[in-house]
């Protein structure tokens, strides 16, 4: 069974205040989203390995760590995702980018792809897919399939804010998939929106309605 990480950092939690707060303006709910993916990106980093080298400082020579393992790669799903890259990416200017898109087919209500390019070297990296939030899960699955069946082995899930359904779509199809969030709100309402929530992500990154 995947592990479900809440972040109870106070950072995170005081900047994720203002994001759910509807008076917040697009540019500072933006930059809020950004500050608060470089938080998560440092401590869904922790296990990352390391392995010891050799340097010389200006004063002797020196054993120390540098990072060993995959490479990352960070996929956010489309749009919403998008606002949470550069905060990632400040702290792991290194990670390669990739983009998968989705709608949701009228018919069936579910997501279809229509959108997905990742680095060519899929199998040797690690995974972050970023999503400001995991409702019904739905989505989150989609883009987990998605990159398994291009080849992708390790996989982490990240967003800012996800409601039980969701947290349980990933666990019951993606049991391998880590889940990273800032917060676990209450539940879905009738119209699959989180409560409370913050809204629609999109909407409110881009000035949109």
């Amino acid at each position: 069974m995947s592990k479900v990480y809440v972040f109870d950092h106070p950072l995170i939690q005081h900047k994720l205040t203002y994001i759910r707060d509807k008076n917040t303006g697009t540019k500072e709910f933006r930059e809020l989203v950004d500050e608060v993916a470089t938080l998560m990106a440092f401590e869904i980093t922790r296990e990352m390995p390391v392995e010891e080298i050799e340097i010389e400082t200006p004063v002797t020579v020196a054993k120390t760590k540098v990072l060993s393992g995959k490479k990352l790669a960070i996929v956010p799903i489309l749009r919403a995702g998008i606002g949470m890259v550069d905060g990632v990416l400040n702290l792991i200017p290194a990670a390669k980018v990739g983009h998968i898109g989705l709608y949701r087919d009228p018919e069936t209500l579910k997501p279809v792809e229509y959108y997905a390019k990742l680095p060519a070297d899929v199998e040797e990296r690690d995974f972050i897919i970023v999503d400001p939030m995991l409702a019904t899960g739905g989505s989150a699955v989609e883009a987990i399939n998605s990159l398994k069946k291009r080849g992708a082995k390790s996989i982490k899930f990240m967003c800012l804010i996800a409601a039980p359904e969701g947290v349980k779509e990933i666990q019951k199809h993606h049991p391998d998939v880590d889940i990273y969030i800032a917060a676990l709100d209450e539940k879905l309402n009738d119209h699959g929106y989180i409560v409370p929530g913050l809204g629609d992500a999109g909407d409110r990154l881009f000035g949109t309605k």
